[in-house]
């Protein structure tokens, strides 16, 4: 019998990706999604589920579940035996947390909370933990390895993360019979290789590749780019991003890491390259073949200039290291982008 794993979350863009790395593994994941920020399709199931189901040629279970809907969570785990849960569900843009920071604290750190303590109560001891390298706030050296300091966090978003991290290390200190991986992650951009699940965010993105995405492919006039003043090559910010898809199979080494009785365990997931945001519209314009107008606009509040990771300890520990290159990401987004330029809306 294959292992079943439910998977928080997991009709958005990273949680889709990884119900399919974790189908492609072997393993049977079970999904819960209130889709708050995914496209319902028919059936009451996610629209990404049910691409997913096509491009594998199999079924998958899906709930229309809020973490904060206490009895449905417990429900379901009346119903299954869990070998291991990853938890991905929460809201997730800087700018909205910097805007809506009671409604970040309450949706995110309750939700994970409730998580942990039907995992409790059911004997389901192993957890992989969406977390973001937002944690380490304003980088005090680059790249940044896992000992970097954390807590510093310049946007509520992320001081959800680092609060739930904590949660989670405590609480597994507390229950040594626990193990947890929590992976931050650096920024994921591309898609599936089909071009058939990819990032879909609901109303305007607050991530970069997404609007640039959206700007070539014609559903949006021009990129905002929010500061060019920074102290970086050419004055935008740099971030680490890594493929949607090296992200996923490093969910699955988490995973097998869990086998470890590896206690509570911290590993970053990036390429360690930093590019900019007009390294990246460049980048993009070259995978599209379309030029993509841009203005400058002042700073976002909570960005930082540089942000990329030292992936080492990943690769020695995990064994798993990012294999996608910048023009590979950029090919398959707009792969994506152009077979769906209306995101899961348009006609599959």
């Amino acid at each position: 019998m294959a292992e079943k794993v439910l998977v928080t979350g997991g009709a958005g863009y990273i949680g889709s990706h990884c119900v399919a790395e974790l189908i492609e593994a072997g393993y049977q994941p079970v999904v819960v999604d209130n889709c708050s920020n995914a496209v319902k399709g028919g059936k009451n199931v996610a629209e990404s589920i049910q691409r997913i189901q096509k491009i594998l040629d199999t079924n998958i279970e899906f709930h229309d579940l809020d973490l904060l809907d206490r009895a449905g969570l417990e429900n379901l785990f009346k119903k299954h035996s869990f070998s291991a849960v990853m938890h991905f569900a929460g809201l997730k843009a800087v700018g909205e947390s910097v805007e809506q920071p009671l409604r970040y604290y309450k949706v995110n750190l309750t939700a994970s909370m409730n998580l942990i303590e039907v995992m409790q109560a059911h004997k389901v001891h192993n957890l992989v933990f969406s977390s973001s390298a937002t944690v380490y706030g304003d980088p005090q050296h680059l790249p940044i390895d896992e000992q970097h300091p954390v807590g510093t966090c310049t946007n509520p978003y992320g001081k959800t993360k680092y609060f739930i991290e904590e949660i989670i290390k405590d609480h597994c200190k507390a229950e040594k019979d626990w193990n947890a991986v929590l992976l931050r992650y650096f920024n994921p951009i591309g898609a599936h290789a089909s071009g058939m699940i990819g990032e879909d965010p609901q109303g305007i993105p607050n991530n970069l590749l997404p609007y640039v995405a959206q700007v070539a492919v014609g559903r949006r006039a021009c990129l905002n780019v929010f500061g060019n003043d920074y102290d970086t090559i050419d004055g935008t910010g740099v971030r680490d991003y890594i493929h949607v898809v090296d992200l996923a199979k490093g969910h699955i080494a988490a995973l097998k890491k869990l086998k470890d009785n590896c206690g509570c365990k911290v590993y970053n997931l990036g390429t360690g390259k930093g590019y900019s945001v007009l390294q990246m519209v460049k980048a993009m314009e070259k995978a599209s073949g379309r030029t993509i107008p841009y203005k400058i606009a002042p700073r976002r509040g909570g960005d930082v200039a540089s942000c990329y990771a030292d992936p080492q300890l990943a690769e020695k520990e995990l064994g798993w290291k990012a294999q996608f290159d910048l023009e590979r990401m950029c090919e398959d987004l707009w792969r994506w982008q152009s077979m769906n330029p209306t995101g899961f809306n348009s006609t599959s």
